[in-house]
């Protein structure tokens, strides 16, 4: 009975949806094979100092975050599908760039706008799926678009060591290609589906100071904005410092290989738990499992820097993991509760500045590695982990102002009634 529902479910999902889960899947698949490894490349091909390459793998998450507000805004304005197709073939040209830079400039210009490309794809692929999908379906469209994300990640940095991505920029040709495709795929199905598409008829979009104010003033979102980017900031750590660490590191020898398992087991971990951790905290006080998030992670930081041996470090990985998954699939729910439903919209674009962390992680890490070197793990990790916790007494805070705010509404509809 359950299998006939999900085919019906699965049915009703509009081609478009799938051309976009799909793409995400091989998207991810691609970029995976290079994208981590640049930390890497830069370090051992250019002999990068750690902080030159924090800060070139850093542009690209601040490009971001300057960008990801106005991502799906532009969108609402002039329509998904100009605002998808110029990105997803603008990010091909980026991946081009990349297979043929040869100087540390090209290569921080190149994730400049691979950082830009992916704030205006991403938000707007997202919202184009919350258009053309059934409220019932949402859900379901939007797990298999983080399941998709993750099966891609499961292959493609095994596929990316295979390929040398640690000491060649060939596997960006494939990124490239890949994304034409996607682009070329889209385009067709955009004429295809050209009739039966939602039209979107007037949007009020939020000025950016309007936006800032209002959630700026909410008691309950300013230390979960202030508490998860402290979250952000230990995830960051990973694809960056613990990439560069692993490369220089005397006690791995092929730390390139060692990182590509270790993405590769992150993902199949998110694929194993995400759906128990979602059902066991789905009932929860939402600031419950972020805390325990926050503490996950922390402490999987510390655990890489004393880690003398790989199964130590696989260990750290699936801690660091679930952490993760009880972060950024309950932070989602969070947003929703607290935001007041005409500035939704708004609350999850405000969100999105906790991408700050990911800015300061690879230049932070960078730094402590050019201070302390890959030999000494602690000194590089333990300042990580312990920034990484700061985050926990924000979201204590917010925890006792949501329970608050929450008893007196029940109080005044109690009252009320």
């Amino acid at each position: 009975m359950g299998d006939m529902k999900m085919k019906t479910y699965l049915k009703q999902i509009h081609p478009l949806a799938w051309t976009i889960i799909i793409g995400t899947m091989f998207g991810r698949l691609v970029t995976s094979m290079s994208i981590p490894f640049l930390s890497i490349y830069l370090t051992r091909v250019l002999e990068a100092t750690p902080t030159q390459t924090g800060v070139t793998v850093a542009v690209s998450s601040l490009a971001g975050v300057l960008v990801s507000f106005y991502g799906g805004y532009i969108s609402d304005r002039i329509g998904r599908k100009i605002v998808m197709l110029v990105s997803v073939f603008s990010w091909a040209a980026v991946f081009f760039i990349f297979s043929i830079a040869e100087h540390l400039w090209v290569f921080f210009v190149a994730n400049t706008l691979n950082g830009l490309c992916r704030a205006v794809f991403e938000p707007t692929s997202r919202a184009l799926l919350s258009d053309i999908t059934s409220p019932q379906n949402k859900l379901l469209v939007f797990n298999l678009r983080y399941a998709a994300i993750n099966l891609g990640v499961v292959f493609g940095p095994i596929i990316g060591f295979q390929l040398g991505s640690s000491e060649s920029t060939f596997p960006f040709v494939i990124s490239g290609l890949v994304y034409i495709v996607y682009g070329l795929i889209l385009y067709l199905q955009f004429r295809l589906h050209h009739a039966n598409l939602p039209v979107r008829l007037e949007v009020i979009a939020p000025r950016l100071r309007e936006a800032l104010m209002t959630t700026g003033r909410d008691r309950v979102f300013l230390p979960v904005l202030i508490g998860t980017t402290f979250c952000v900031l230990g995830y960051g750590h990973f694809s960056s410092t613990l990439a560069q660490y692993l490369a220089r590191s005397p006690v791995f020898e092929n730390g390139g290989q060692l990182f590509s398992y270790m993405l590769s087991l992150n993902a199949v971990t998110v694929l194993v738990v995400q759906y128990p951790l979602v059902r066991t905290f789905r009932n929860a006080p939402p600031l419950i499992p972020l805390i325990s998030g926050n503490l996950l992670v922390a402490s999987s930081l510390l655990l890489f820097g004393v880690a003398q041996g790989i199964v130590l470090m696989m260990v750290s990985v699936i801690l660091f993991t679930i952490g993760e998954v009880l972060l950024f699939t309950m932070m989602d729910m969070l947003i929703d509760r607290i935001a007041k439903p005409e500035w939704k919209g708004t609350y999850f674009g405000t969100i999105g500045f906790n991408n700050i962390g990911n800015v300061v992680a690879p230049v932070m890490g960078g730094l402590l590695l050019s201070q302390f070197g890959a030999a000494d793990g602690l000194s590089v990790f333990i300042p990580i982990a312990l920034t990484t916790a700061i985050g926990v007494p924000f979201l204590l805070i917010a925890h006792k102002r949501l329970v608050i705010r929450e008893k007196q509404h029940t109080e005044s509809v109690q009252m009320g009634a």
